[in-house]
């Protein structure tokens, strides 16, 4: 699937928003717009993608996801929870994909049980499931997506966020902190890798490219010169022109906009063999064993990641429990953002049961998560502000060692 601009995303939101809105109904059975679910049973259904290099990621943050459920007993009050899990990828496309993320939205608003919806993973394909979950009057919680549009209008394209919200209301949140905070963490974190000179590329997605364009706005704050901020072909053989013009340019440092499906082995790659010495920087979109694993030892050497998620032991005891409890289920350590599903679920069932009685009421749970305040979690202490974004702000910078990624230093980023 060819990447696709910020503004076209939006254009096929749009379009699937409409297509939705005519499923759905007025009344008040949780077919069409806010009301409330009959019945006992609520469902949460979680769309991420599950094909391609993206599948180790999506299955540790369902894994997470599952472990905060059953740390709940699978029922919040006199409600029963159940879980559905969709794929929003392709085998064609090898990542998420705008009709399978569609087909996903659609099936959740069409639920007469859906209480909440967990994803997407991609900031893109929120772009297109948010409209359609919204018009429906449903809780969306992302683990991941970091792209500022989504919530906030500072730093994002034209129309951003009120496009996404056909209701007027919003309906949509996270518990990672936005590219606004990654972008000067991306920037504190190459000034302190001693670079001067920065060429930044991107994949033309909306999270690779409003994260590049946000890096660059930091970037030059913080006093480096950004020499280019360029989007690459990715369905491209290869990137031998973009390593010598990066090359030609002067620059000590990449920074790379972007996911690991939008082949970010093959660019790093090329960008070490035409200049070994250049500090390659890439997002938490990269910080997935996919990625870690296919680097060379050179490659992982100059390599640096930024992440939101922190050394196990730098979290509460509730958080270092969450990685002992992953481990010894699941026999191995999490991907990055496992932690972020299981709190995406454990704050999308608070949000039920601060409804209480009203628990299978659209509408209060929407009002519980935006009313959500210094909520104690695996994650720590934090708030959801009015947009739906988490007062959370510290980003993990990181190395790669034995193809896996190590983490180095907290990197204060403050809103």
């Amino acid at each position: 699937m060819r990447a696709r601009s910020v503004a076209a995303w939006a254009t096929v939101a749009t379009a699937l928003t409409f297509g939705v809105a005519a499923c759905g109904d007025d009344n008040k059975d949780g077919g069409g717009g806010a009301g409330s679910v009959s019945g006992k049973t609520l469902t949460i259904y979680s769309s991420l993608p599950l094909q391609g290099d993206s599948r180790p990621q999506s299955e540790s943050v369902i894994n997470g996801e599952k472990l905060a459920l059953e740390a709940a007993g699978g029922k919040i009050g006199d409600f029963t929870i159940k879980y559905v899990s969709l794929d929003d990828a392709t085998a064609a496309a090898g990542k998420w994909d705008p009709g399978a993320v569609s087909s996903n939205a659609r099936k959740a608003a069409q639920d007469k049980t859906t209480i909440a919806y967990l994803g997407e993973f991609n900031s893109g394909a929120s772009a297109i499931s948010i409209p359609i979950i919204n018009q429906a009057g449903i809780l969306q919680i992302s683990p991941s997506n970091t792209y500022v549009g989504l919530t906030d209008s500072a730093g994002a394209e034209k129309g951003e966020p009120d496009k996404y919200y056909p209701s007027g209301k919003r309906t949509y949140g996270r518990v990672v902190p936005y590219d606004g905070i990654q972008a000067k963490a991306q920037a504190s974190y190459m000034k302190d890798a001693g670079c001067t000179k920065v060429y930044i590329l991107n994949d033309k997605e909306v999270y690779g490219k409003g994260l590049a364009d946000n890096t660059q706005t930091a970037a030059e704050a913080a006093g480096l010169t950004v020499l280019g901020n360029d989007g690459i072909d990715t369905k491209a053989a290869n990137f031998r022109t973009v390593a010598s013009k990066v090359k030609s340019s002067g620059a000590d440092c990449m920074m790379f906009g972007g996911i690991t499906q939008n082949k970010a082995v093959q660019l790093w790659k090329d960008i070490h063999a035409s200049s070994p010495d250049l500090k390659l920087f890439g997002p938490d979109g990269v910080a997935e064993s996919p990625f870690t694993e296919e680097l060379s030892a050179s490659e992982q050497k100059v390599t640096y990641v930024t992440n939101p998620t922190l050394d196990p032991k730098l979290y509460p005891a509730a958080g270092q429990k969450f990685f002992a409890d992953y481990k010894a289920k699941f026999g191995a350590d999490p991907e990055p953002y496992a932690i972020y599903g299981y709190e995406a679920m454990s704050l999308a069932l608070d949000s039920i049961k601060r409804a209480a009685d009203q628990g299978g009421d659209r509408q209060a749970v929407i009002d519980q998560f935006f009313a959500t305040k210094d909520r104690e979690s695996v994650l720590g202490t934090y708030s959801i502000n009015e947009n739906g974004d988490t007062t959370l702000s510290d980003y993990g910078g990181n190395r790669i060692e034995g193809g896996k990624l190590v983490f180095d230093k907290v990197i204060k980023a403050a809103k």
